[in-house]
Parts: structure tokens; C-alpha cells; sequence
């Protein structure tokens, strides 16, 4: 199992997510990757450029999940978990 670490801007995210309708489907979503972070389905995609390494993952048709995986630590990072289209 891998060890979960939130970003300043995931903590931030969490708030808007408690307030949404989408708070149970990104708890669910946390706990598969934490199992692991490759589980398919939902599809995932690696990213390119600034987030060059990083997996996102998609909550609804606007909010993704984006996540590091550090294998060495056994953990995840998880990089935000609102929209990236603002």
C-alpha cells in the first residue's frame, strides 16, 4: 500500500471537494490509488510539460485527480483534485 502526501493546492482542493457533490467518488479514487496507482479502469493519462511524470485521472467531465507516484518511498503525491482548466 502506498503512502498518501497532499500538496498545499491538494489541501486547498479538499476543501472545494468537501463542498461538492464529488466527495465520495474522489475518497473512493484515493483509496484505489493507494492500493495502486496503475489500477485500470478509469483510463489515466501521463502527463507532459510542467507535469512531466505525473498521472491524472478523471473525477468528472471538468475535475481531475493528479498524482505523482514515488516508487522508492512506496508513496503518492497528490499534485490537485479540482479542475486544471482554470
Amino acid at each position: 500500500m502506498y503512502q498518501l502526501y497532499f500538496t498545499q493546492r491538494a489541501k486547498k482542493d479538499a476543501d472545494l471537494i468537501k463542498k461538492s457533490n464529488l466527495k465520495d467518488k474522489v475518497l473512493k479514487l484515493l483509496d484505489s490509488i493507494s492500493k495502486d496507482p496503475y489500477f485500470y479502469p478509469p483510463e489515466f493519462e501521463f502527463l507532459k510539460g510542467e507535469l512531466t511524470n505525473a498521472i491524472s485521472r478523471r473525477i468528472n467531465k471538468q475535475h481531475r485527480l493528479v498524482y505523482q507516484v514515488l516508487e522508492k518511498e512506496k508513496a503518492i503525491k497528490i499534485i490537485m483534485m479540482w479542475t486544471h482548466y482554470e
